[in-house]
């Protein structure tokens, strides 16, 4: 019997690479929903190629146009619009499956709906844990969830803890985690040089094609602290045994240490169809597209320590984990304000840590016991951070 999905997210990076692999086994997988924000000929041509039951935009004017569209070609998809219709699919009773790749605090509540339902959780929507992570866990645990990490990092970790590790690492023998950073593209640049940079330089990751966000997340390596605190929740491991280690190569997805003195690890070209995949058809293997690592040409691994003075944005992730409760969602939205207003043009790359830092000293941490506190710690950070980021607009200008 073929397995139902939905897809969060079809016409981003994870969207796309998810319907290669599907596209690759036919018959094994059946797409029920497909979801999107704006990008409407994509997501038409994709229920024009794989006919699901349902299709969900942002907004009921784009939908009406797909809705047109899909007509006069004769696809019977229904169209939806709206969040609500996105909490709607990732609940669907037949679905078994729902891999959630909506970037940003709109995947939350689709994905948490998907946990409460009891689905198999491809997990790729970073905010979820971040901003959520206690709630999210204990819906998936109430829910009976089957919960599968879609980043590489911790798809590689999953790989590498043993198969029935339930959380606690020091039954399991684990000592620690090891999270692998390619650096991005400043890797070596100075402090100093990275208030010149552009959107454009910041974009152009050596090794990974991503979003434009998450793109600028991995060059200031918040990326790296936000997987950090996804990596807590996922695994159950405190901050001080998760280290980051800055490995240009990203061959090595990450690695688990034992108290045995073992280091275990996942390695593969970079392509996120491999996690996929993995996911996808876990606990068996199905061919995802992507080529076998090739060592000899890979030839040499390199290692390096992070630079946590001229990447703020890490320790600043390590404190909202350790902080606890809100932090991590103040963190969370003050990095997405910032991050806008850096690709817009109006704030400098080095502002964008220094607007989140400013967000965390003027938000006091409070707790977070349903959607409603996670929300309204998400909104203060927001109001915060875009006062933050006029005032400097109003200095520079």
């Amino acid at each position: 019997m073929a397995q139902k999905l939905t897809i969060l997210g079809s016409t981003g990076s994870i969207g796309v690479n998810t319907l290669d692999v599907i596209r690759r086994h036919p018959g094994r997988y059946r797409v029920e929903a497909l979801c999107a924000h704006r990008q409407i000929d994509r997501l038409f041509a994709q229920c024009v190629e794989f006919a699901p039951r349902y299709a969900v935009l942002g907004d009921e004017v784009l939908a009406a146009e797909l809705r047109a569209r899909l007509a006069a070609v004769a696809c019977a998809t229904r169209v939806l619009s709206g969040p609500e219709a996105l909490v709607r699919m990732a609940e669907l009773p037949e679905v078994d499956t729902v891999m959630a790749a909506i970037v940003g605090a709109a995947g939350l509540p689709p994905a948490l709906a998907a946990a409460r339902a009891g689905k198999k959780i491809l997990l790729a929507n970073k905010e979820a844990l971040v901003m959520a992570g206690p709630l999210f866990m204990r819906a998936v645990r109430r829910g009976g969830a089957r919960l599968l990490p879609i980043d590489s990092e911790h798809n590689a970790l999953f790989q590498s803890l043993p198969a029935d590790y339930s959380g606690d690492p020091g039954k399991s023998g684990v000592r620690g985690i090891l999270l692998t950073a390619s650096g991005g593209p400043f890797r070596n640049t100075p402090r100093e040089a990275l208030a010149e940079v552009t959107p454009e330089q910041a974009c152009a990751h050596p090794n990974w094609r991503m979003g434009r966000k998450i793109s600028v997340d991995s060059a200031t390596m918040m990326n790296k602290g936000l997987e950090v605190i996804e990596a807590h929740w996922l695994f159950n491991i405190a901050a001080e045994n998760i280290q980051i280690v800055v490995h240009p190569q990203s061959v090595i997805h990450s690695l688990v240490q034992y108290v045995d003195g073992s280091v275990l690890a996942e390695l593969g070209n970079p392509d996120m169809r491999t996690p996929i995949a993995q996911a996808l058809a876990y606990p068996e293997r199905i061919a995802s597209g992507v080529e076998p690592l090739d060592l000899f040409e890979v030839a040499a691994l390199h290692f390096e320590r992070p630079d946590f003075a001229r990447f703020p944005c890490l320790g600043l992730a390590y404190r909202a984990l350790r902080e606890g409760e809100s932090a991590p969602a103040t963190l969370n939205a003050a990095n997405e304000v910032a991050v806008q207003r850096f690709l817009e043009g109006r704030i400098g790359f080095v502002d964008i840590d220094r607007v989140i830092a400013r967000v965390m000293e003027r938000i006091p941490v409070s707790g977070l016991d349903s959607l409603g506190d996670v929300f309204a710690a998400d909104a203060a950070a927001r109001r915060v951070a875009e006062e933050i980021v006029e005032n400097i607009v109003l200095r520079s200008s």
